[in-house]
């Protein structure tokens, strides 16, 4: 079996320890290092069977635990030592740190000036540090899968990119892994995830996001072979949704999607989780921490459902009142962050909040807007739509998306200036057919013509029938006002405020 030790720098034994053939495990450490500057203050090292010199689990340990040396001494024929196999820690560039391995030498040929060694090399890491501004929020890895050849996934890593970004995480790098099939277990291949940790420690990253959505089981397999914080692409939208809700409707809709989704994750790692609540004066051991955790999320899940069902009934009020009124209404829908919110604001002259960051805009507004011909109606903002928006983040968001089921015209505002604007306005039809709109009437807007080639705006506009505007300028929405006036006046001769496809 493999034996180790941790030494400190005074040269004094600190933890001996016995593993297998194959590998240490070495056990928490009582001390931690102050800041990023300063290493561990201890050296590892072991024994090692065979010739084949540092194992990937030993630049992960180096790299993770910040040593100041590892050094791998491999056994002799005889018994005796072989050549010693060394590395440490690098900085690499402005804001990262690698390993360098030294060549391997016999045990009594291995001679490094240790105190002015470890001097220097805390010195170089500590003027990398303050060389650059370092993040006081999380520090994010990105990770997608993807078929080979399909140029999908980068589109989707890149809009991850975005969502972490208006989450408020520090991108430091995205990795794409090539895959068939995600791993049932891991998503990556074992090898790959633990290529990617080590990336991870050596950036000083403190969480990896996956663009592919984590079972529970996968979410605990990973968290347990990288020890470090594990998210979805889910999380990341359910946390954006977090911080933009500011109507009590909001927060109801958010918070009722985050305990769903994280309802199943309710596990006990470790046994602090497990401990009895029970105490004097009950009766047997009383529930697991784990099981008061269920049963409190359960409980709230219910009030709160018990609310949404609420806000859809005072909806259904107001859109019958509505109706016996004779007001037609228009939703505003289209892919997150392609417009919604400035075009009405520029339509109705009002002042929602408009962002360029994905989901701006996460609590509806209606406003009245009046034609020349003093037809009157109301224009409501909806949250944006995303491709593959989680099940429990639709059902939360019903009470609001059943507006567009009551709307007379969807006015569907795109991104013209998107160089993948095709996949998104599939994304929003693959939506609109899941909730059963797709034969609603439609209008399709192409906004931001001022950023891109007038004549190609014009094209894909005319190609939908649509209508090309800025709607950050008032003067080019004459043609939309036109197309809509004249939608409600046709539809109010038909004698029918709501038809079918358009």
């Amino acid at each position: 079996m493999q034996i180790g030790v941790l030494v400190d720098r005074g040269g004094a034994v600190e933890y001996v320890i016995a593993g297998d053939a194959s590998s240490l495990s070495i056990p928490p450490l009582q001390r931690r290092r102050s800041h990023h500057g300063r290493l561990q203050g201890l050296r590892l090292i072991h024994t090692h069977f065979g010739d084949t010199g540092l194992s990937s689990e030993d630049l992960t340990d180096l790299a993770r635990l910040r040593l100041d040396l590892i050094y791998a001494v491999t056994v002799a024929d005889g018994g005796g030592p072989g050549l010693a196999h060394g590395a440490h820690l690098i900085p690499d560039g402005p804001d990262t740190l690698a390993w360098k391995l030294l060549d391997p030498v016999l045990t009594y040929r291995v001679d490094i000036p240790f105190e002015r060694f470890i001097a220097d090399l805390e010195d170089s890491i500590g003027r990398m540090r303050r060389g650059k501004a370092v993040s006081s929020g999380d520090r994010a890895i990105l990770v997608a899968i993807g078929q080979p050849g399909n140029p999908v996934t980068e589109i989707n890593l890149a809009e991850l990119t975005s969502l972490a970004q208006s989450a408020g995480l520090a991108v430091l790098d995205t990795i794409i892994q090539r895959r068939v099939q995600p791993d049932p277990r891991y998503v990556l291949g074992k090898g790959k995830l633990q290529e990617i940790y080590i990336k991870a420690l050596a950036m000083d990253a403190n969480l990896i996001v996956f663009d592919h959505e984590l079972s529970p089981s996968q979410a605990r397999s990973i968290s347990d072979l990288v020890d470090m914080r594990v998210i979805d692409r889910t999380q990341v939208i359910l946390d954006i949704f977090a911080k933009r809700a500011r109507t009590m409707e909001g927060k109801i809709q958010v918070e009722l999607a985050q305990l769903k989704y994280n309802m199943p994750r309710l596990v006990g790692k470790n046994p602090a989780l497990s401990r009895l609540a029970g105490g004097i004066g009950t009766k047997g051991p009383g529930e697991t921490k784990l099981e008061i955790d269920r049963r409190r999320a359960k409980e709230r899940i219910a009030r709160l459902e018990k609310e949404t069902q609420r806000i859809s009934a005072k909806r259904a009020l107001t859109r019958s009142r509505r109706s016996a009124r004779h007001i037609p209404v228009i939703s505003i829908i289209g892919y997150t962050n392609t417009g919604k919110s400035t075009l009405l604001n520029t339509l109705t002259k009002s002042r929602v909040l408009a962002a360029d960051m994905p989901f701006a805009t996460l609590d509806p507004s209606s406003k009245r807007l009046r034609f020349p011909r003093d037809i009157e109606v109301i224009i409501t903002d909806t949250v944006g739509f995303i491709r593959d928006l989680p099940d429990d983040l639709k059902a939360a968001f019903m009470a609001t998306l059943e507006e567009l089921s009551e709307a007379d015209l969807l006015l569907e505002v795109i991104d013209v200036s998107d160089p993948n604007i095709d996949y998104r306005m599939q994304a929003v039809d693959d939506i609109l057919a899941g909730l059963g709109l797709k034969d609603k009437n439609r209008l399709r807007v192409f906004n931001k013509a001022d950023r891109c080639e007038i004549e190609l705006a014009r094209a894909l506009s005319d190609r939908y029938h649509g209508v090309l505007i800025s709607a950050l300028d008032r003067a080019t929405l004459g043609p939309l006002i036109e197309r809509l006036e004249r939608f409600f006046m046709d539809e109010a001769e038909k004698g029918s405020p709501s038809g079918g496809k358009g």
